[in-house]
């Protein structure tokens, strides 16, 4: 299915990358004549796609929180170098199994396309914030005919575009086949599928309706199976290679930096180890595990900085990224970090704790470090409003009690950016992590003796 001779489908048979299932399109392929007759090609210079993003208002999810989701869902259509430029919500019981929105708002949401595409404002595509099946995909497309994305495939864009070392590119190919192989059949709708009914033609409705379709499909399948095996097989390879390079890390405390994305963890790893990892303000800015050892006085530990995890996180993400996630697993420290500047950062706390349970490390010790508190604001209530008041009129004060009332005082407020706190902070990671050294490393020596500038011994 194309649109304006614009194709925005890719054989699944074919390299799987920002290709297969790109939000964004920079350039456009056009074809013409040279001057000796032969066929060209050339690229026109395109600008960021334009996007629109669809929400469900559910008994389970309130107006509110389904315009806090959309928020994140355009920070990912941003990431992916996207534009939104409108927002469409239905209020239903949950999603339809057939269309996913009601029949009447896809007309209004095609209707809307029409209406851009009269004042020759093109819409590139229409963005879901839940995963949809390969049937909603299927006839969503039929009915807005235009490019159709979810929040999972959206994710997985990001990650093919982020992915820089083999190891990472090798983990998010493996997830992209996996969301691409029950979604297959809407890929190839625009050839004959066979019919059924036995081999001598005796089939109701199999008459004419024999062709290469389901073929191309069990070749794609299998292909993509192959493919699949193979791309298992070097991520064996390199759980190996990490858990060789885990062992020989020597006797020291792990440490490993978790939390939702984009809070700060690749800022704060810089500052406490001194060292210059990719850090920016968009949406899953690390996709590798980065290792440091960090000396705090006397004491070294090894601080590593992890991918970030985000509401409904494809689960083949997970399973791919088993590798990298290991580094949580085998850590004997978390240290969870917290945007406080986040309006919703409570719901990023629970979604961070539930994903560390499906890890299997919700027993490891664990602190919590609120950073950005540089950029908290709060709304003051009025003398006469009596009203209850909410999380948005604390101060940044009241909020520090309150939390430190509940962790008890397990917690620090800190700014990575602007360093506030710190030293604070590199104090509470040297009494935890030396009460962990001597217990899991009794007689090790990495404790090395504290001399002062005369050369006396202090400890």
């Amino acid at each position: 299915m194309s649109r304006k001779g614009r194709d925005y489908y890719s054989s699944p048979s074919g390299e799987v990358g920002r290709g297969a299932m790109s939000a964004t399109s920079a350039t456009r392929m056009q074809e013409g004549l040279g001057e000796n007759g032969h066929r060209k090609y050339y690229h026109e210079e395109q600008g960021p796609e334009t996007a629109i993003l669809v929400g469900l208002i559910t008994p389970q999810q309130n107006e509110r929180k389904t315009q806090e989701y959309l928020d994140e869902l355009e920070f990912l259509a941003t990431t992916a170098g996207a534009v939104t430029i409108k927002r469409f919500t239905q209020r239903m019981n949950g999603p339809s199994s057939v269309t996913y929105l009601g029949i009447g708002k896809l007309k209004e949401i095609r209707a809307y396309i029409e209406a851009e595409e009269e004042a020759e404002r093109e819409v590139g595509m229409v963005i879901f914030d839940d995963e949809l099946s390969a049937k909603q995909l299927r006839n969503i497309e039929a009915e807005l005919k235009v490019k159709i994305l979810d929040r999972t495939s959206l994710i997985l864009d990001i990650f093919a575009m982020r992915a820089q070392t083999a190891n990472a590119k090798t983990q998010v190919e493996l997830a992209q086949y996996r969301y691409m192989l029950p979604r297959l059949q809407r890929l190839w709708t625009h050839l004959e599928r066979q019919g059924g009914g036995s081999g001598g033609g005796g089939g109701k409705g199999s008459v004419g309706l024999r062709g290469p379709g389901e073929t191309q499909l069990e070749m794609d399948r299998r292909i993509i199976l192959n493919r699949m095996s193979l791309l298992k097989q070097r991520l064996a390879d390199i759980d190996r290679q990490k858990t060789t390079q885990r062992q020989g890390r020597g006797r020291m405390i792990r440490v490993a930096l978790v939390g939702y994305t984009n809070v700060g963890k690749s800022t704060l790893l810089n500052l406490l180890a001194k060292t210059e990892v990719f850090a920016e303000n968009k949406l899953f800015a690390t996709l590798d595990t980065t290792v440091r050892k960090v000396i705090i006085d006397n004491l070294p530990f090894l601080l590593s900085d992890t991918v970030g995890f985000i509401r409904k996180l494809p689960t083949d993400l997970v399973d791919s990224f088993k590798s990298t996630l290991d580094e949580v697993r085998e850590a004997d420290l978390l240290v969870h970090v917290v945007d406080i500047s986040h309006p919703d950062f409570e719901e990023q706390i629970r979604v961070v704790d539930q994903t560390l349970a499906d890890l299997g490390c919700a027993d490891r010790p664990q602190m919590i470090v609120f950073n950005k508190v540089d950029a908290y604001t709060w709304v003051e209530k009025d003398e006469d409003d009596l009203t209850e008041p909410t999380r948005e009129n604390l101060s940044l004060a009241d909020l520090m009690k309150t939390w430190m009332a509940r962790l008890n005082g397990d917690c620090l407020f800190i700014s990575a950016r602007e360093r506030t706190n710190i030293d604070t902070l590199k104090d509470v990671l040297y009494k935890k992590v030396r009460e962990l050294h001597v217990q899991k490393y009794p007689y090790n020596d990495f404790l090395f003796n504290h001399y002062e500038e005369e050369g006396g011994v202090v400890s």
